[in-house]
C-alpha cells in the first residue's frame, strides 16, 4: 500500500528519496520501502524522516491513516 502523503510531502518539498535518505541518515532503499508501505520505519527512523519533511512523526502509527491525513501537524 503506498504512503501517497509520504510522496507528496517529499514532492511539496522538492526533494528526491535520495535527499530524505540522506538527511535521515538511512539508506535510500530503506526510505524507498517505506514510501512505497513495503515496510515501516522504526520509532528512531520515523522521527528522522518527520524532521526531514516537517511532519508529526507519529502519522506512520496510527491505526487509520490514509490519504487525508494531515502531514502538516508537526
Amino acid at each position: 500500500m503506498m504512503r501517497n502523503w509520504l510522496l507528496q510531502r517529499r514532492l511539496d518539498l522538492k526533494l528526491t528519496q535520495e535527499d530524505v535518505a540522506t538527511n535521515a541518515d538511512i539508506a535510500r532503499t530503506t526510505y524507498a520501502s517505506i514510501e512505497q508501505g513495503l515496510r515501516n520505519p522504526s520509532v528512531p527512523v520515523a522521527k528522522r524522516i518527520g524532521a526531514v519533511l516537517e511532519f508529526n512523526w507519529t502519522i506512520f502509527f496510527e491505526d487509520k491513516c490514509h490519504e487525508s491525513c494531515n502531514v502538516n501537524s508537526a
